[in-house]
């Protein structure tokens, strides 16, 4: 027997704990490129299994009942081969200390907390530089048409995406890998996967992506309010934010965002830093009308708007890191 007993090694090897330590490996290094140049990223192995699957099945001359159909059969099949991936691979990791370490690596691959601060943080200096650097760095991260977005454009989209995907990106993956484990983690990122690729409302994804749509508004259901919680709460903390708005954004306008679940951390995010957020923008050359979140608050947003955005990030983040910890000792001391 090591100098831990069996009962401390069960306490230690929670759940709550292993996402804890992923979420720290994430924030200290990322997706090393290095890496995923020898092996691929565990994302682009799910895409690239979506892209065959729907290549297959997605005929567009069947009817849409058919098309819907398909749709279903492809997002269970893609969700439950991930959950049982991801089975596997807890199952075949003995639950000992030592193994704790190689879990929360896997773990934090699937947990994009650090990179999104990295490619919202570049849309900044882009925009220091001139309004085409800008243009060209928020194109990795939106789906609008960059073209058509002045400085404030770009700003907010950067800020928009920097509020969604913390929900999408950290908050959730957490939520589901303390929730399930690892199956719940692997799960969820299909799911994720799913509706960035499919769920689409266009001719070609319509009904066959219609699923996977409503099946990413169901799992990032309770993840978003929560993100929203914590943007909230680290605008209370963060100098420049205003909690009070935040809250009373997230609130007031979380619903009015055509999307059930993005609304709530963007609201919180445009409450804090006392800008608007959302309103019209164009995809693909249509233009798409949406209600403004925080309609009073400012529409001249800058770089120092991103850069105040990802300071409330840093915070929020933190948050949910103190939460796990306290969560994870909570857990000890009942065990």
């Amino acid at each position: 027997m090591s100098i831990l007993t069996f009962t401390s090694q069960s306490a230690f090897f929670t759940p709550i704990l292993i996402v804890l330590l992923a979420f720290v490996i994430d924030a200290l290094v990322g997706d090393p490129k290095s890496v995923y140049k020898i092996i691929p990223h565990p994302i682009v192995l799910i895409g690239n299994s979506i892209s065959r699957l729907e290549m297959l099945f997605n005929k567009l001359d069947e009817n849409h009942k058919r098309r819907f159909w398909k749709g279903v059969v492809v997002s269970v099949l893609v969700a439950g081969a991930a959950a049982l991936i991801g089975y596997v691979i807890a199952a075949l990791l003995n639950q000992h200390v030592s193994t704790m370490i190689v879990l929360a690596i896997l773990a934090s691959s699937l947990i994009a907390w650090r990179g999104l601060f990295d490619h919202v943080q570049e849309v900044a200096q882009g925009l220091e530089q001139s309004l085409g650097e800008g243009r060209i760095a928020v194109s990795h991260i939106v789906g609008r048409d960059p073209d058509t977005l002045d400085e404030s454009g770009v700003s907010r989209a950067a800020i928009e995406s920097l509020a969604e995907n913390f929900s999408d990106g950290t908050v959730a993956p957490i939520f589901w890998f303390a929730l399930l484990g690892l199956p719940g983690l692997c799960a969820y990122k299909a799911i994720n996967t799913l509706d960035s690729m499919i769920g689409h409302r266009n001719d070609r994804f319509e009904y066959f992506g219609k699923f996977a749509a409503r099946f990413d508004d169901i799992v990032n259901f309770l993840p978003a309010r929560i993100t929203g919680l914590l943007l909230a709460l680290a605008a209370c903390v963060l100098p420049t934010g205003n909690g009070r708005a935040a809250f009373r954004s997230m609130l007031e306008d979380g619903r009015k965002h055509r999307s059930i679940n993005a609304g709530w951390p963007e609201a919180a995010m445009a409450g804090a830093l006392d800008i608007a957020l959302a309103g019209p923008r164009q995809y693909e050359g249509e233009r798409v009308t949406d209600n403004w979140i925080n309609a009073n608050g400012q529409r001249i947003v800058g770089p120092n708007h991103i850069y105040e955005a990802l300071q409330l990030y840093r915070i929020a983040g933190g948050l949910l890191m103190l939460t796990l910890v306290i969560v994870a000792g909570a857990i000890g001391c009942l065990i």
